[in-house]
């Protein structure tokens, strides 16, 4: 019996306008944050007279430096459609062990080698981190979560869980030098971000790790190198926290034991609120970064209106909640993650 072909479907684009509409929704989600940015500087004026000072913001801004290089980082990893839980370990662990390299172990070595140990074990952890999920296939959570728990192990072995005082000198240099009282810890990471907003929104890298988290299969398919892309982010990514790290201790004058210690909460509700999706190839840089500013200002509001720094996690789970119920009414999205 002949079979009788079918005719092709035909697939009809949409009209001209409408393509330009969804550019503009698009892009606006970037900004979901701006007017809320906005309502918490009007409130925080009333709050007290002191906010809107520039040395209060400025003061936010830095505070702030440390987490937001972690939420970068978190925020390409959650691009792709996994998760690190480690980053917040590393913020601790990486500083110490370099400080601890150069000072206690009687290497010889000048002080200004701790800077890169300390970059280098954070590419090390996430450069690990990525191996054992990418070539065993295993689970992102469980995988980083191990490692979360192995790194706040190794930090308390090496320091006896003592805090670190005796510190180089170049690091209390990044975290608290300004430039024009501008803090070089607050340019470091604008710079790294305006190099980030770039990179995901005009190379083809950027694009390929979109591509990983909305269909890992096809951009496998379509040539991406998605076991290379995979290992890199999570390498950037603790090479982040390793930065985040450096300057935490620098601005504190100390590698504080429990540095870093329940800072995943706050990455992963500025992340959720910035409007970056848990199932991975949606969201943007700048809304992650809208997602910081915020929890800084709510922070700092809370700060000058007497409100007890334990209530902060209960605060940012809230936040998280909140805004997963709103991307799934406006977006319809399941965050199944």
């Amino acid at each position: 019996m002949t079979e009788i072909a079918e005719p092709p479907i035909a697939v009809t684009e949409a009209p001209p306008h409408r393509r330009a509409f969804d550019r503009v929704r698009a892009r606006s989600r970037d900004f979901a944050l701006v007017p809320a940015i906005i309502v918490l500087l009007v409130v925080g004026s009333f709050v007290d007279p002191v906010f809107l000072t520039r040395r209060n913001l400025t003061e936010v801004l830095q505070q702030q430096t440390e987490i937001s290089l972690l939420v970068l980082g978190e925020a390409m990893i959650l691009f792709l459609g996994r998760i690190d839980l480690s980053l917040e370990s590393m913020v601790g662990f990486a500083p110490a062990l370099a400080v601890m390299i150069v000072t206690d172990y009687y290497t010889g070595l000048p002080g200004w080698t701790a800077i890169p140990i300390c970059l280098l074990l954070g590419l090390a952890g996430g450069l690990l981190n990525g191996l054992l999920i990418v070539k065993f296939k295993l689970s992102a959570f469980i995988v980083t979560l191990g490692m979360l728990i192995v790194l706040r192990g190794l930090q308390v072995g090496f320091t006896g869980g003592k805090s670190l005082f005796l510190l180089p000198s170049e690091f209390p240099w990044l975290g608290r030098t300004r430039w024009s009282s501008v803090p070089v810890s607050v340019v470091v990471c604008g710079v790294l971000y305006v190099a980030a907003i770039f990179a995901m929104g005009y190379l083809r890298q950027g694009r390929a790790i979109y591509a990983i988290g909305g269909n890992a299969a096809a951009a496998r398919a379509a040539g991406i190198r998605t076991d290379r892309i995979v290992i890199s982010v999570f390498m950037l990514a603790g090479l982040l926290a390793a930065l985040a790290g450096m300057l935490t201790a620098g601005r504190l004058g100390s590698v504080a034991a429990n540095q870093g210690q329940g800072w995943i909460f706050t990455v992963m509700a500025a992340s959720v609120i910035g409007g970056v999706s848990l199932n991975g190839g949606r969201g943007t840089i700048f809304g992650a970064l809208s997602g910081v500013l915020v929890l800084g200002l709510i922070k700092n509001i809370l700060v000058l209106a007497g409100v007890s720094a334990q209530w902060d996690q209960a605060i940012y789970g809230v936040i998280i909640l909140v805004a997963l119920i709103l991307s799934r009414l406006t977006s319809g999205e399941e965050q199944t993650s």
